[in-house]
């Protein structure tokens, strides 16, 4: 597909911009400034992505017509270079492509995610514990920050709930598959007899919201304060230091304790609750999006069994998109990479065909 005219007009856009961002009062409007700042920014990513593939393409044509040279040492060396720039050709091309696309305005966003024990007792608190490492270690590869927000232990090691705070560059865009409810099978330590039991567990991955993205007035909720309980410490269980915030309209409820400071647990609580309302907000209008994207990344995903962790053939499966792979004890050390790259492409082809940009 000639992507030359769509970056002409891109081009034109990045113009507009920038005269829209020179006006004395473009910060008048904090949300709009803020929505038209993230799209400068991206323009001119994509802006410059595609001056870089440009010149590969170039570079590309040069070294195939160099391989049938007179030279034969200057035809062997433009050979060697073009596996590489295949490559890197085909990478700015999906770069760009996905730049194309009309844009989540959540992708960028640092993402509250929340992980709750399911069916299987025990077994499954310990499996949420190994999605929570699992996931901060993915992060700490990426140069994430993670940033506890609230805990339920469970009584042999694990978790009946946990929701921690990812922060970074686009951490919104590579964790929102997560979303869902995940199988494990395997033999817990208890298990005297060898044999393999099913447990699961929930994640729910939510863009962190803004005050701007909700409108969540004083009068709509109740804080609760009370002693924190549970394992922590002696200063978090002598304490009045435990908030529960309740959702007037919706009756939702988000208790926060981890924290010694009555203001710093409230302000969590706000943070988790206003990622619930919008995430509550953002599945409503799911039903614009294709079926075929709806399904991938599923609309709310608690309910959806999107993956199966299979610790005896060291074999996980992603439901969503048929992909299996050997490599479980690579993966619950948060070598999460090639998964969410598969993920990834197929809803990016389900986009582009959803924009009129695929090349079928």
């Amino acid at each position: 597909m000639d992507y030359g005219p769509i970056i002409e007009k891109k081009r034109s856009r990045l113009d507009e911009l920038e005269t829209q961002i020179a006006d004395p009062d473009f910060y008048a409007d904090p949300k709009m400034a803020g929505e038209v700042m993230q799209e400068h920014k991206h323009l001119k990513r994509l802006l410059e992505q595609w001056e870089t593939y440009q010149k590969v393409v170039q570079s590309l044509a040069d070294n195939r017509e160099l391989v049938s040279d007179e030279d034969e040492e200057l035809a062997a060396m433009a050979e060697e270079e073009i596996p590489e720039l295949e490559r890197e050709n085909e990478r700015l091309e999906t770069e760009i492509q996905y730049a194309l696309l009309p844009r989540d305005k959540t992708e960028d966003r640092d993402a509250i995610v929340e992980i709750r024990a399911g069916t299987g007792g025990d077994e499954a608190s310990l499996f949420a514990g190994d999605l929570m490492r699992m996931y901060q270690r993915y992060g700490e590869q990426r140069g994430w920050k993670i940033e506890p927000l609230e805990t339920s232990p469970s009584d042999v090691g694990g978790f009946k709930e946990v929701a921690f705070k990812v922060s970074g560059e686009e951490v919104f865009r590579f964790m929102k598959y997560e979303s869902g409810v995940h199988r494990v099978q395997r033999v817990p330590e208890t298990e005297t007899q060898g044999r393999v039991h099913t447990s699961t567990a929930t994640v729910a991955v939510l863009p962190e919201a803004e005050e701007v993205d909700v409108d969540l007035k004083q009068e709509d909720y109740r804080v609760d304060v009370c002693r924190a309980g549970g394992p922590g410490g002696q200063g978090v269980n002598t304490t009045d230091s435990a908030v529960q915030i309740t959702h007037l309209p919706t009756g939702m409820i988000v208790r926060c304790q981890d924290g010694r400071s009555q203001q710093k647990n409230k302000e969590k609580a706000l943070t988790i609750l206003r990622s619930r309302l919008l995430e509550a907000a953002t599945q409503e209008q799911a039903a614009e999006y294709s079926a075929q994207r709806r399904n991938l990344i599923g609309s709310a995903g608690r309910e959806e069994k999107i993956r199966t962790y299979n610790f005896p053939q060291n074999r996980l499966t992603d439901h969503r998109i048929g992909l299996t792979l050997y490599s479980l004890e690579q993966v619950m050390q948060g070598q999460i990479d090639e998964l969410v790259m598969q993920l990834q492409a197929a809803d990016m082809e389900a986009r582009l065909q959803d924009a009129g940009l695929d090349n079928s």
